[in-house]
């Protein structure tokens, strides 16, 4: 499978949005959109599907003018882009600045609710958290639960502390018990294998933005699923710094052709409402 057909056109498709349209104020013309997608492999029937489940759920609104479909931003999908802005510019892969604090969360349910406890540890997963034991997670620094646990009705069922290791305590070695540190390591690697060749070489105009758009959504899967784990409590050659810099050199070379690109293939119209 190829690094474009594994990301699902919803990952790309807000990966789109947050380059064009948000903080604008505009709505974008479907046909843009499905255009620059298929320089990307998808095809005009998955991004429609993609524009109308994305309106169904609440992430994209429409706006008709004339014949033409417009697609803008919800509130919603205003503070999923917002939240991957920040995760990119500024929380970043490396966390440097760590002041020792760990978030447990400790949780026992009924033996019966096997669909909840799969729910939860998927969240927790996707949160930071790794299982310290079998009903006890713990991420680094304060993450807030409280929205995640209560949108799964589990607050009753849920404690939350913060807390600091003991003095003696192997914080590495726990990190390598807790989290699956190879495959971490293996999700950069790939991904400097796949960009670095671009730090050096200019694709065609037309190309930019969708090449821009890839780079973009795959770095933001693999930091999502990142946990931030202390650099100074992870192996010496964690390659995250250095797939951080692939990233923001590849980002800055693309960025101008994409936006000569986007200003020649993009229609954008002001939002009503």
């Amino acid at each position: 499978m190829t690094t474009e057909e594994s990301l699902r056109p919803q990952s790309l498709m807000l990966t789109f949005l947050g380059d064009q349209v948000l903080g604008r104020d505009v709505c974008v013309y479907s046909g843009s959109v499905i255009d620059v997608f298929a320089r990307v492999g998808v095809g005009e029937q998955a991004t429609r599907s993609t524009l109308t489940r994305m309106v169904n759920r609440g992430l994209l609104r429409r706006q008709r003018e004339g014949r033409r479909m417009y697609f803008g931003l919800t509130e919603h999908s205003e503070a999923v882009l917002r939240d991957g802005e920040r995760r990119i510019w500024q929380t970043g892969a490396v966390n440097r600045h760590w002041d020792g604090t760990w978030t447990l969360l400790g949780f026992s349910l009924p033996e019966s609710w096997q669909r909840q406890r799969h729910d939860l540890r998927s969240k927790l997963t996707w949160s930071g958290f790794g299982p310290l034991f079998s009903g006890l997670w713990i991420a680094p620094g304060e993450v807030d639960v409280a929205d995640l646990v209560g949108e799964l009705g589990l607050s009753a069922h849920v404690k939350v502390f913060r807390a600091h290791a003991d003095a003696g305590m192997d914080i590495g070695a726990m990190i390598e018990e807790t989290w699956e540190l190879p495959e971490l390591a293996a999700r950069y690697e790939a991904f400097v294998e796949r960009w670095q060749p671009w730090e050096s070489r200019a694709p065609e105009a037309d190309d930019a933005l969708a090449q821009r758009l890839l780079l973009q959504a795959e770095w933001l899967r693999v930091i999502r699923r990142d946990p931030r784990l202390p650099v100074r409590h992870l192996p010496d050659d964690w390659p995250a710094e250095g797939a951080e810099k692939t990233f923001r050199g590849v980002h800055e070379r693309l960025t101008p052709l994409a936006r000569e690109a986007a200003r020649r293939l993009i229609e954008l119209v002001p939002a009503h409402g």
